[in-house]
């Protein structure tokens, strides 16, 4: 199973919020890299919930329970969503200072493109995330 991490503005949908729904279709994406990325979900996938806006940190675990499909609110192929549930929140969530510091977590692309909202995660980036997590 592949890995990614998806960002999110708290005050519009917040990892709590997925919680509270139990599920929800993740749209919205519209950048042309972040929508490459989210067409490479499979249903089974490991999804990182990142909070953007004043948190900026990694704050749960999801899970996709649909491959990518096109978003039915458009009429456009190529505008795709993906349907996710809650795992677990992160014991112990994950700064953005943190990733810039550490030595696995810096390749990840949230340091050098901070504004792509969908981004593919390798394992040992999880495993490093879900280590920094676990406190």
């Amino acid at each position: 199973m592949a890995a990614f991490l998806f960002k999110t503005e708290p005050s519009e949908y917040s990892f709590a919020d997925l919680e509270r729904d139990r599920r929800a279709t993740w749209d919205g994406v519209s950048n042309a890299l972040a929508l490459i990325h989210l067409r490479r979900v499979s249903k089974g996938d490991t999804v990182v919930i990142y909070h953007t806006g004043n948190e900026k940190q990694a704050v749960g675990l999801a899970v996709a329970v649909s491959d990518a499909f096109p978003d039915p609110k458009l009429r456009d192929p190529r505008r795709v969503v993906v349907d996710l549930k809650p795992e677990r929140p992160l014991a112990k969530p994950v700064s953005l200072a943190t990733f810039r510091a550490d030595p696995v977590l810096r390749t990840v692309e949230l340091t050098r493109l901070p504004r792509l909202s969908v981004m593919p995660l390798t394992a040992a980036h999880l495993r490093q995330l879900l280590r920094l997590a676990a406190g």
